[in-house]
């Protein structure tokens, strides 16, 4: 059998884990993997793999790999390819690369969302190098992940860097996790630790979620129900118990913030857009009392006193919010309405506390590929890219262009290295796939991936590309964890797959910008040298070839961090990085901005499209929310059998609605809107509240010969709409109706 050899790695998908991990490799192949131990995170936090993690050596290491570059020969999205080699393919990208920039100009090149390898260096950071060097690309701003909650947190706030360090939640007397669920989400490689361990001193903890997540169950949180897209109209009532009650920091809101009331209004705007006008109904007189929200949300009037009463009254409390609340049709608004309660309690600043927002807390500085400054000015919001296939000269600051009027170009070639974001990840499949089919809109489509995915299936050439146990890399974690993991390659490159950063450079000679694109470096040295360079800044961190051999260092200077708690002392001295240096309650920029759509300058619910109140909710009565499920890591390991028989992929319904539609669990159900349709078999369930289904996102799409998916993909029956302030992603709000697979039977029957 050979000799056993353990090779030390961690992840470098878009998974927050970052999890250690020891492939154990004989006669060249990886056999098992292990994870970190206690004894090895010493006084650090253990960085422990899930499922995915132990079993990722089955997804990336198995037979359905991509073995070598193709070319389509049928039409896009039939998957029909040929082999060519590779210098064929990096002629033929070469060429196509030239021809599309002198005819279209260099706005007309665009790398698309991906985070297949999520690390150091990236595919996609290469092609924007390399295109930098080259005259320049249409950029793009935001994620999928956070567009709304980030932006609605600089827009309050000046920066993302909001979040105390998550040692300080125990520090806490309350936390409430909004729509946040990182027991099976891997929001990080501490999230769980350190509340478990608060749960453990006694720390209350509520859990708000149309859905009762594991987190619930794995904390013993208490869990409220909330219709989906509700979140902003729930908060604005708790803000109108907390100040009626006087249960409200008076004080900080006069000291740090803008806005609050017509006091603190700043010049020239309209008294009556503060907050509490809002909240008082002055204007529409609709007082946002319990009862008013209970309509809305769900949630009853007591609960929602109840709620308001206890976060105000533990101060310190925190309020933290997941991604999935701000990925709604208004989903800045209830990132917004958390921070603004934030504010009314006095939360900000303060040990114990949460200033809410996206949360970001760095304290070390991450390794990463140098940029190299992009000489084309425009970009786009990341979500609208279709947009800009469709319709790019068109498009301006309205629909969320950036440093200038307007495109010069619609997308004529995309990069899509590494990422399944050009189909499977993105809303309205149909239409996304559409479009996509015609050659004369987007002319050329290059995707690198491991597997035949639906993205992949786009792409006019398609290349191998290589998993994290055939390469290197470094890795750091997404927000809280302190520590840097080195990628180590555990086996060769199955078949004839090569990392980006290779074909990339073949395709820089042709240009004849290889030496500034490489600047004479191999992968390896590359790494070395960010290393070296992060080192500079963190002085703790090993030479480099310790790092490497360890594949982990753990910080050991963590000292806590209280976001804004200088800017909270002394606004004066310490003016928060916004327009008026206090906190932005109310937004001047906001009220001096265009909207696509109505946009308000405060905090304060406003009723989305496919919403709980839309009318369309005649046809389509069932609202369709998405979660990350534990069994994948977006779209990753959907094909591995291991992981599937862990949380298989089924519609969530409440049994009330499972009655009413003749349903019982495990039965196949039909799930479709004007948009599409797919079938899937039901989960009937007490965790998830009536009016609401639910289905995992990430699901490989698969249709069948009459467009039905048949895969369980959510984004079949998503939106392409983008949100009105940040233009980001808005998923989980989608109207559905569900039926019995064998109703449509007796149907076809009744009508033959």
């Amino acid at each position: 059998m050979g000799e056993e050899k353990i090779i030390h790695t961690t992840g470098r998908c878009n998974c927050g884990g970052r999890c250690i991990l020891h492939a154990h490799v004989r006669a060249g192949k990886v056999v098992r993997m292990t994870t970190d131990t206690p004894a090895a995170a010493g006084d650090g936090v253990p960085l422990y793999a899930c499922a995915r993690g132990l079993h990722s050596h089955e997804t990336f290491l198995g037979p359905d790999r991509l073995r070598q570059p193709l070319l389509r020969v049928g039409e896009r999205g039939e998957g029909k390819f040929v082999p060519i080699s590779w210098p064929e393919a990096v002629n033929r990208i070469a060429c196509e690369w030239v021809r599309l920039r002198d005819k279209y100009g260099p706005g007309s090149r665009y790398v698309n969302y991906a985070t297949g390898v999520s690390a150091a260096v990236e595919p996609q950071q290469l092609a924007k190098r390399l295109l930098s060097l080259d005259g320049g690309y249409l950029g793009r701003y935001n994620s999928y992940s956070t567009a709304c909650i980030a932006q609605a947190t600089e827009l309050m706030y000046g920066t993302g860097e909001s979040g105390n360090s998550p040692e300080d939640w125990l520090n806490s007397h309350l936390i409430l996790l909004w729509g946040h669920n990182p027991a099976e989400t891997r929001f990080d490689s501490v999230s769980m630790h350190y509340l478990r361990r608060a749960r453990e001193k006694g720390i209350p903890m509520i859990v708000i979620d149309p859905r009762r997540s594991d987190t619930v169950d794995a904390l013993g949180a208490e869990w409220v129900p909330i219709r989906p897209a509700t979140d902003a109209a729930l908060l604005d009532a708790m803000a109108y118990v907390i100040w009626s009650e006087g249960l409200h920091d008076q004080a900080f809101l006069d000291r740090c913030c803008l806005g609050f009331d017509k006091a603190h209004m700043p010049a020239g705007a309209d008294p009556r857009d503060c907050v509490l006008s809002y909240l008082i109904g002055e204007v529409d007189g609709v007082v946002k009392t319990p009862e008013w929200a209970q309509e809305i949300t769900g949630v009853p009037a007591c609960t929602i006193r109840s709620l308001a009463r206890r976060y105000a009254n533990a101060k310190p409390a925190v309020l933290m919010q997941g991604y999935g609340p701000q990925r709604h049709a208004y989903g800045e608004q209830s990132a917004r309405g958390a921070i603004l309660l934030a504010c009314m309690t006095g939360n900000v600043g303060i040990s114990g506390g949460w200033a809410g927002g996206v949360g970001r807390c760095h304290r070390h500085q991450e390794p990463k590929l140098p940029k190299v400054e992009n000489p084309y000015p425009l970009a786009i919001p990341a979500y609208c890219w279709t947009q800009a296939v469709e319709r790019g000269h068109e498009m301006t600051a309205v629909d969320g262009v950036r440093g200038g009027e307007r495109l010069e170009s619609d997308i004529k070639m995309i990069l899509n290295l590494a990422g399944n974001c050009l189909v499977n990840q993105h809303g309205d499949i149909n239409r996304t796939a559409a479009l996509l089919r015609d050659p004369s809109k987007c002319e050329f489509i290059l995707c690198s991936d491991l597997f035949m995915t639906s993205s992949a299936k786009f792409a006019d050439i398609l290349l191998p590309g290589v998993s994290y146990l055939e390469c290197e890399n470094i890795t750091t974690p997404w927000m809280w964890g302190d520590f840097v993991g080195f990628n180590n390659k555990a086996v060769e490159p199955l078949y004839e797959g090569r990392f980006e950063y290779d074909w990339l450079s073949e395709v820089a000679e042709k240009l004849g910008l290889k030496e500034q694109f490489t600047e004479g470096r191999t992968m390896g040295e590359w790494l070395e040298f960010i290393y070296n360079a992060t080192r500079r800044a963190e002085p703790q961190l090993p030479e480099f070839e310790t790092f490497k051999r360890a594949g982990i260092y753990r910080y050991r200077d963590r000292a806590p961090k209280i976001a804004f708690r200088e800017n909270c002392a002394d606004p004066e001295k310490h003016p928060f990085p916004t327009e008026s240096g206090r906190i932005e309650l109310y937004s001047p920029k906001v009220a001096r901005t265009e909207y696509k759509a109505y946009f308000p300058p405060i905090p304060r619910y406003v009723a989305p499209p496919e919403g709980a109140q839309d009318p369309k909710r005649a046809e389509y009565p069932l609202q369709l929310i998405g979660w990350h499920t534990k069994r994948r890591c977006h779209s990753i390991h959907d094909q591995n059998p291991a992981l599937e028989r862990l949380d298989p992929q089924q519609l969530w319904l409440n049994p009330a609605d499972a009655a009413e539609r003749g349903l019982t669990d495990g039965m196949l159900a039909e799930v479709w809107n004007d948009r599409g349709r797919l079938r899937i078999p039901v989960k009937v369930t007490e965790r998830i509240c009536t009016g609401t289904a639910a289905l995992a996102q990430g699901a490989w799409y698969a249709p069948d010969g009459s467009g039905t998916d048949l895969g369980g993909s959510i984004n079949v029956l998503t939106t392409l709409e983008d949100t009105p302030y940040a233009h980001g992603n808005p998923q989980h709000t989608n109207l559905v109706q569900v039926r019995r697979v064998n109703e449509i039977a007796e149907q076809m029957n009744i009508y033959s």
